[in-house]
């Protein structure tokens, strides 16, 4: 039998990142690209958890479906508190290859080019009140230039040393593996199929 959650995101590269992710446990996600009216809460958390409850919350209601969101962005060591749980609002809407060459721009020359991925993710029933909370992390480091097809948003230019490629680079499998909503998704299965 399968159960169907909602992902609390428009997201078409979220959306299959997590189906992907779930494979073969039974649980199926829904995004918000199927749903005419549905809430587009204000992020007003001082944390990533505080942001993805508030959307898992809103969602939630709405829908009266068990309901996933989360919150991430990325967090540059020689950029500190510009992003972070800014990251997706900070360049009002700007496309993100533009954004990417800004950030390259700003960084020549920096002393440390360490970054990290983060993610928090929330789950909330409506019928039975329940609720969960997780979060992961990615380090890496900002490439020079930006490479890669795949993936979405600063995967262009997120570097991953050990594997000699950016996160647009790798195929899905490997960053389901490895990336930090990945590694948050893995810890959320484990909490959701022991329910």
């Amino acid at each position: 039998m399968t159960t169907t959650m909602i992902l609390a995101t428009r997201n078409k590269g979220k959306l299959r990142e997590f189906n992907h992710a779930f494979e073969g446990t039974g649980i199926e996600f829904q995004s918000l690209l199927e749903m005419d009216g549905a809430p587009d809460p204000e992020e007003t958390g001082e944390t990533y958890e505080d942001n993805a409850r508030i959307k898992a919350r809103a969602t939630a209601q709405y829908t009266n479906l068990p309901t996933v969101a989360d919150d991430s962005g990325i967090e540059i060591d020689a950029m500190p508190g510009e992003l972070g749980i800014k990251s997706a609002r900070a360049w009002g809407g700007m496309a993100y290859d533009k954004i990417n060459d800004i950030l390259l721009e700003r960084l020549q020359g920096a002393t440390t080019r360490a970054t990290r991925y983060v993610c928090a993710i929330a789950y909330v029933d409506p019928a039975t009140g329940a609720e969960e909370l997780v979060k992961a992390t990615c380090e890496g480091v900002i490439h020079d230039r930006q490479e890669g097809a795949g993936g979405f948003g600063y995967d262009p230019i997120f570097f991953l040393p050990e594997f000699g490629k950016t996160m647009a680079q790798l195929p899905l499998e490997t960053k389901n593996q490895i990336s930090h909503r990945a590694k948050a998704m893995e810890l959320l299965k484990e909490k959701l199929i022991r329910k």
